[in-house]
């Protein structure tokens, strides 16, 4: 009888052990450390892109929207500074343990259509000096979302960084005279990522260059040609890097995977050319893939 009772005990205070831990797993919390990046804007005569943020929300597994309320801002950041694998650190977060599968900036921007404002938080600015209003045609109030899913672990941290391709978010119409922001953000949990860095050779010096990412077999020459609209060259390339007078690029925060290289120049009347393709480039999470490229 002795026995029965201790069992029964024993069972008791097992199930309450099992019941605090899952309890643990379900209301636990960690940090999400959020830096941003971007890759080059194709203008020329744009010199800095400065972005306001106000604010910040995620999506906890598809659920509804939550505001981080351990933001401290407004934080003014020059995205197009933030090249070749640069980040700015927006913060550290205090997140329920899980999985999520968005994050949404909140953008102090003035909407297209109205007056230009005299200090607007989002603007560009070019290499006469001049500053231009960079428009949200939405508005800042719905915020901007980044693609992408992360998970917090408890008690732990994970680092996360949201790429702002500025080539494919900025807009130029009004004949260049009006700027708008449609911005193109994905999320990249940095020890899932990877890089792509080397020297290209045979560089001419009259000419710029350009090297564009794409997912395996995913390019087509069509994207070379002359965009039409609001559209862009290389559409569908997932990264990109200046080319530095050296030769150097770098290509970071890149999923593992298979990668197709696109090396591109052009020359100072706007010929764009495509000097060279380099396929199946292997990516691995938290290292980097050393490629030099003779044109």
């Amino acid at each position: 009888m002795k026995l029965s009772n201790q069992l029964s005990a024993l069972l008791i205070v097992s199930a309450l052990f099992v019941s605090c831990k899952n309890d643990d797993l379900t209301n636990g919390t960690g940090k999400l450390a959020l830096s941003v990046t971007d890759a080059p804007i194709d203008a020329a005569n744009v010199k800095a892109v400065y972005v306001t943020f106000t604010g910040l929300e995620y999506q906890n597994s598809g659920g509804s929207w939550e505001t981080a309320t351990d933001f401290t801002g407004p934080q003014v950041v020059n995205i197009l500074d933030l090249q070749n694998g640069k980040t700015s650190l927006l913060g550290n977060y205090t997140l329920k343990s899980g999985n999520y599968t968005g994050l949404r900036f909140k953008l102090d921007a003035p909407t297209k259509g109205t007056n230009n404002p005299s200090n607007p938080g989002c603007y560009v600015e070019l290499i006469t000096g001049e500053k231009m209003p960079l428009f949200v045609p939405s508005g800042a109030s719905s915020g901007y979302k980044a693609n992408g899913n992360f998970s917090v672990p408890i008690n732990g941290v994970v680092e996360v960084t949201a790429d702002f391709d500025l080539r494919k978010s900025i807009v130029v119409t009004g004949s260049g005279s009006t700027y708008i922001l449609n911005p193109t953000i994905k999320i990249a949990v940095n020890n899932q990522s990877g890089t792509i860095s080397g020297l290209v050779s045979n560089l001419a010096t009259d000419k710029k260059y350009v090297v564009y990412t794409y997912e395996k077999d995913k390019y087509t020459a069509s994207e070379s040609a002359e965009p039409t609209g609001e559209n862009v060259r290389f559409a569908n390339a997932i990264s990109s890097s200046k080319v530095s007078s050296t030769g150097a690029y770098t290509l970071a925060f890149l999923a593992a995977g298979s990668y197709d290289l696109i090396v591109v120049s052009e020359t100072a009347t706007g010929l764009v050319t495509v000097e060279k393709q380099i396929s199946a480039i292997v990516v691995q999470s938290q290292k980097t893939t050393s490629l030099n490229i003779s044109l």
